[in-house]
């Protein structure tokens, strides 16, 4: 087998890992609260990334440090928003929901005088009708799990946007690997003063909190940070896309999820929307198949 073929299945299944951190985290919120359940998660994370890279971090200057400190409270922005937002939302309208980063970061970076391809906008209008389709109620109002993984895609696209001036000036690896320690830190602290922080008192939550650790970010982590060595950026943002589909598709299987008509009309044009803006179709008609890749994911969820 093809080093690419390795890296691509590779990719698909922290895809599939990806995907499945919805049903895992409404699970883990059985038994703890939100910030309590980040920093179980992020710590647990954290030490076995720490171990994994242990050659690579022990050595960390102060602008290193710095910078996975902004990373990570920024990363703690997205991690609050949307362990929060499935509290009162469905898995896999929230993996459509969060796909939107795709969206947000171009139009973010008009902030930074980067102006988007044509292209980005039409998608980011297909988006809103898809989005209201998602989420809006007969009396045109919208959840607050929905509107919370709204702004978990917002948070997300703006620690791409950061990690992309950031990782430049500092170890790719020890910048990673930190901020999952400093999401973690935020975590607790958040936890001790606004909740009562425990460990998990059932087998459900223990293991919806190993596998959101051990599965979804560590392992999705080190497996990114080796495959996409091996594999193209065409490649990693296809199969990126998939993620709110295998969402989907484990809250049906798992926890019987379904949506209305109209919820899987929107949810197939957010992810429509999340295509066209990957993909040039111009280029890709006459065989030329150049596709923006999504940004570099430095932390799954």
């Amino acid at each position: 087998m093809k080093p690419q073929v390795k890296a691509d299945l590779a990719m698909l299944l922290v895809t599939l890992f990806w995907g499945s951190s919805y049903l895992f985290m409404q699970m883990g919120l059985t038994d703890l609260e939100t910030f309590n359940l980040i920093g179980i998660r992020f710590g647990i994370a954290f030490i076995i990334a720490a171990l994994f890279f242990h050659k690579r971090i022990i050595r960390i200057n102060r602008k290193t440090l710095l910078h996975a400190l902004i990373l990570g409270a920024i990363l703690f922005g997205v991690f609050a928003t949307v362990t929060e937002g499935v509290k009162t939302t469905t898995a896999s309208q929230a993996g459509f929901l969060v796909s939107l980063t795709v969206i947000f970061v171009p139009l973010l970076s008009i902030l930074l005088k980067n102006k988007p391809e044509t292209r980005v906008f039409f998608g980011a209008g297909l988006a809103l009708i898809g989005i209201g389709l998602l989420t809006l109620t007969d009396h045109f109002q919208i959840s607050q799990g929905d509107a919370l993984c709204i702004g978990t895609a917002l948070f997300y696209a703006t620690h791409i946007i950061v990690t992309g001036k950031l990782a430049p000036q500092s170890d790719a690896i020890q910048l990673g690997v930190y901020q999952l320690g400093f999401a973690a830190l935020f975590g607790l602290i958040f936890s001790i003063f606004t909740e009562a922080p425990r460990l998990p008192h059932t087998p459900k939550a223990w293991l919806a909190v190993l596998m959101l650790s051990i599965l979804c970010s560590a392992i999705g982590f080190v497996v990114q940070t080796v495959a996409q060595q091996h594999t193209t950026p065409t490649h990693t943002g296809l199969i990126f896309s998939l993620e709110p589909v295998f969402a989907a598709l484990f809250a049906f299987m798992l926890n019987g999820e379904t949506l209305t008509v109209r919820g899987y009309i929107g949810a197939a044009l957010v992810l429509l929307s999340v295509l066209i803006a990957e993909i040039d179709l111009r280029r890709w008609i006459r065989g030329e198949q150049k596709v923006t890749p999504l940004p570099e994911r430095n932390l799954p969820l």
